[in-house]
C-alpha cells in the first residue's frame, strides 16, 4: 500500500502527465455538465413525474450510456453513441467497399480522411436519431411543449446534433491532449455515474437484509475479476528469429524470447454493442402494430426476458466469430513474420504458418465468445436473483466490458509515463498483462 501511495504521488511529479490529468478531468467535467443542460421548451417537471413511475428496461439501458443524459433530456442526450454507430459502419464499410480499404492503407493521411466521413456520418446518424428520440422518449412522457412550432422541431434537433458532436470533440480532446481513449473515457464516465444512484437505490430496498448487501457486493467483485481474466487473457504463440545481418556480421537472435499474443476476446465489445444495435431494431419496427408484432416487442424490449437473452448470446457468439476474422487475419500475419525473418518453431513459414495461427484462433474464440455470451445476460440472472433493475446493469454486459477495458487502458498510458521517466510503475509487483514485454511481438 506504501508503494502504492508513493507511485500516486510520483504521477504528480511529471508535469506533462500532471497537465494530461488534469485536463482530462476538466473535459470530462464540461460533458457531465452538459448531460444536465434540459432542452430548450422541454417540460422537465412532467418529464420526472413520468420517470417517478418507472423507466422502462431499455430506457435504462440507453440512459446508462449517456450518463443520464437521455432520461433527462439534456442537450447531450443522443451522447457520444451515435459517433459509435458511424465507426461501426465505416469499419463495415472497409471490408466491402474498395475504396474504403484504399483510405485504410494510405496512413496517417487516409485516417484522417476516415475520421471525418466518419464525422459526417455521425452528423447524419444524429439527424435521423434526434426526431425519433422527441417522438417516441420526449413526447411519450408528456414533455413536449403545448403546441411545438417547426420551429421547435428545427432548433431542438440541431441542438441535439450539435450536443453529440460537441461530445465527440470533447472525447478526441481528450485523445489528443489528455490520457486515456477520450471516446472511451466519456462512454465509462457516463456508465459510472449511474452506478452510486443504482446502489444506494439497492440498499434502499434491503437494508433490512445485510447479509444479501454483502453478497450482492462480493458478486460484484467477482464479476469484475472474472471480466479483467477475459479481457487481459493472451494465448502467446512462441517465435524464433532467423540470424540477421549488421554491418559484416551475423547477429544471432535465436536466443532471445518473443511471442505473437492472441487475446482471448480480440472482439472486445463490439459483438455485445452490434447484438445490442440488432435487438432494438424489431421493437422500432413493431413499435406501432398490433396482435404479433405486440408480442415480438414485449418480448424483446424485456431485457431481463428468457426469449431476449437466449437471442442475444446466439447473436454475440456469431458476431465474435465474425470481428474476430476482421482483426486478425492470419494470412497477412503468416506474411510479415516471413518477411520480418520469424517463424513459429515446427512450422514451416507461410501457408503452414497461417493454417497454424487460423487454427489456434478458432480454438480460443469459441471460450471468448461463450464467455462475452455469459457476462452479457449476467444482468438477467442478478435480476432474478433480486437485484433491482438499475444495479443489475452492473452485473455485466456492455457496461462491465467496457468500464474495465477503458480503466486498464488508461492505467496502462499512465505506467508508460512513469516507466518512462524511470519510476516505478503504478501496477508494479502486479499481473496485469497490459505490461509489455520488450521482446513481445505485439505490432501484428
Amino acid at each position: 500500500m506504501k508503494r502504492f501511495i508513493q507511485n500516486i504521488k510520483n504521477i504528480w511529479k511529471v508535469e506533462e502527465l500532471r497537465k494530461r490529468i488534469l485536463l482530462t478531468l476538466s473535459l470530462i467535467l464540461i460533458y457531465r455538465i452538459g448531460s444536465f443542460i434540459i432542452l430548450p421548451g422541454v417540460n422537465y417537471v412532467a418529464l420526472e413525474k413520468a420517470q417517478a413511475n418507472g423507466e422502462n428496461t431499455l430506457e435504462t439501458l440507453l440512459s446508462l450510456f449517456s450518463g443520464g443524459g437521455f432520461s433527462n433530456a439534456s442537450i447531450m442526450a443522443l451522447g457520444i453513441m451515435p459517433y459509435i454507430s458511424a465507426s461501426i459502419i465505416m469499419q463495415l464499410l472497409g471490408m466491402a467497399v474498395p475504396a474504403v480499404q484504399k483510405m485504410q492503407n494510405e496512413g496517417e493521411s487516409g485516417r484522417k480522411r476516415i475520421n471525418n466521413y466518419t464525422r459526417i456520418l455521425t452528423i447524419i446518424i444524429c439527424a435521423l436519431q434526434a426526431p425519433s428520440y422527441l417522438t417516441l422518449y420526449v413526447q411519450n412522457k408528456g414533455a413536449m411543449p403545448l403546441d411545438p412550432s417547426t420551429f421547435w422541431w428545427v432548433q431542438t434537433i440541431m441542438v441535439l446534433i450539435a450536443g453529440s458532436m460537441f461530445a465527440v470533440w470533447l472525447g478526441e480532446r481528450i485523445t489528443d491532449k489528455g490520457i486515456g481513449n477520450g471516446i472511451s473515457l466519456l462512454i465509462t464516465v457516463g456508465i459510472l455515474a449511474r452506478l452510486p444512484e443504482a446502489f444506494i437505490a439497492e440498499i434502499g430496498m434491503k437494508s433490512n437484509n445485510l447479509i444479501m448487501i454483502v453478497l450482492e457486493i462480493v458478486a460484484f467483485m467477482l464479476v469484475i475479476l472474472g471480466t479483467i481474466l477475459i479481457v487481459q487473457g493472451v494465448r502467446k504463440i512462441p517465435l524464433n528469429t532467423a540470424k540477421r545481418v549488421v554491418g559484416a556480421r551475423a547477429v544471432d537472435d535465436a536466443g532471445a524470447r518473443s511471442y505473437l499474443p492472441i487475446k482471448v476476446n480480440a472482439s472486445g465489445v463490439m459483438p455485445i454493442i452490434f447484438a445490442q444495435a440488432i435487438m432494438t431494431i424489431p421493437v422500432m419496427l413493431f413499435s406501432s402494430k398490433g396482435g404479433d408484432a405486440s408480442f415480438i416487442q414485449r418480448a424483446l424490449s424485456d431485457v431481463y426476458g428468457v426469449s431476449y437473452n437466449l437471442l442475444l448470446a446466439i447473436l454475440i457468439i456469431v458476431f465474435t466469430y465474425f470481428y474476430t476474422a476482421i482483426m486478425i487475419n492470419p494470412r497477412k500475419i503468416a506474411d510479415d513474420l516471413k518477411r520480418s525473418g520469424g517463424f513459429v518453431p515446427g512450422v514451416r513459414p507461410g501457408e503452414e504458418t497461417a493454417e497454424y495461427i487460423d487454427t489456434l484462433v478458432s480454438r480460443i474464440t469459441f471460450p471468448g465468445s461463450l464467455s462475452l455470451a455469459i457476462i452479457a445476460i449476467l444482468p438477467a440472472i442478478a435480476h432474478i436473483a433480486g437485484v433491482n433493475n438499475a444495479f443489475a446493469m452492473f452485473f455485466g454486459g456492455t457496461s462491465v466490458l467496457i468500464m474495465v477495458g477503458v480503466v486498464l487502458d488508461t492505467l496502462q498510458q499512465i505506467e508508460s509515463y512513469l516507466l518512462n521517466r524511470h519510476m516505478d510503475g503504478l501496477m508494479e509487483g502486479s499481473k496485469v498483462k497490459g505490461r509489455r514485454n520488450a521482446n513481445e511481438l505485439s505490432g501484428f
